[in-house]
């Protein structure tokens, strides 16, 4: 076979072209800490890294979500603390108010207290996080005690007002999902709110006599029970989010670990190729710029 000068040279040409693209994809390893930079550069490695980012992604997704849950149960547990304080005030001042020596104007005193932790009440069975009510269900854009609940029946206020006890799940880990509200019903219920008004009125109905005192303590007793009952329930609930808030953690971190060992460089290892390689470019022109012979071009300079 008869080799050519123009072979010589075209070979030549081609293998540098090689070497150049060789220490480019160094070059862009090193700019960019990745394997590939497209994924022509090694198809399995892509399509492996499409998969990773997809879990890396549902991870992150669940812990933003995990984030709304906690903020739905924290305030929930707030409004029971609330609750159960406001309870605990109320029953001494019955007991207070039932008290034989205390004088009408006193009474009258009470009665107004109790009315100010009623108000204070509903306040917080109308709590809203992101615009939207907690302690009503699924209806969380509609307040579970809305301002035409309250009635007047023989000239008594009465609450009447029913509230939604739908649970409102968060998706927190696939295919789970974690009821995050109460049933606001053993905490906030018009119930409550009646025999709170019960109190009030035995106090500054200008009688002042509190009869039925023992009757409303037996009640409060029992709405206490409750509400105790649902903190509990709700506190269960928190301590199996901040498992599957940790168990998160550890699947982040491994998901990140993963995608890592699949695209990254190993820096030091490019490094060293490139240097190979710049060595190995440096000898392919020295030895090129032997084998292409001077032509009469040369010797017209």
């Amino acid at each position: 076979m008869r080799v050519t000068q123009s072979m010589l040279a075209s070979n030549s040409l081609k293998n540098l072209s090689k070497s150049y693209a060789n220490m480019g994809k160094y070059q862009d390893q090193l700019a960019t800490g990745k394997k590939i930079n497209r994924p022509s550069d090694d198809p399995v490695v892509a399509i492996k890294g499409m998969f990773y980012r997809t879990n890396l992604t549902e991870v992150e997704q669940y812990q933003r979500n995990l984030s709304e849950a906690y903020t739905w149960m924290e305030n929930s547990e707030a409004g029971i603390e609330h609750a159960t304080q406001i309870i605990q005030r109320v029953r001494e001042l019955v007991v207070q108010g039932k008290n034989g020596s205390n004088s009408p104007e006193d009474l009258q005193s009470i009665g107004v207290e109790i009315a100010q932790l009623k108000e204070d009440l509903v306040g917080v069975a109308n709590t809203q996080v992101a615009g939207r009510y907690i302690f009503n269900g699924e209806k969380t854009l509609t307040p579970p005690i809305p301002e035409d609940s309250i009635k007047f029946i023989d000239g008594k206020q009465v609450y009447d007002f029913d509230q939604n006890t739908s649970p409102f799940n968060v998706e927190v880990s696939k295919g789970v999902n974690l009821k995050v509200n109460i049933d606001s019903k053993n905490v906030f219920s018009s119930g409550f709110f009646n025999t709170l008004q019960q109190i009030e009125d035995s106090l500054t109905d200008g009688i002042g006599d509190m009869e039925n005192s023992e009757d409303l303590l037996v009640q409060l007793d029992g709405f206490f029970e409750k509400m105790t009952s649902e903190r509990s329930e709700l506190g269960a609930r928190y301590n199996r989010l901040e498992l599957v808030d940790s168990r998160l953690g550890d699947q982040e971190i491994i998901a990140n670990r993963i995608l890592s060992d699949n695209e990254d460089a190993d820096i030091e290892r490019v490094i060293t190729d490139l240097t190979i390689q710049e060595s190995i470019h440096r000898a392919s022109l020295s030895v090129g710029s032997r084998i292409i012979q001077p032509t009469l071009i040369d010797f017209l300079r």
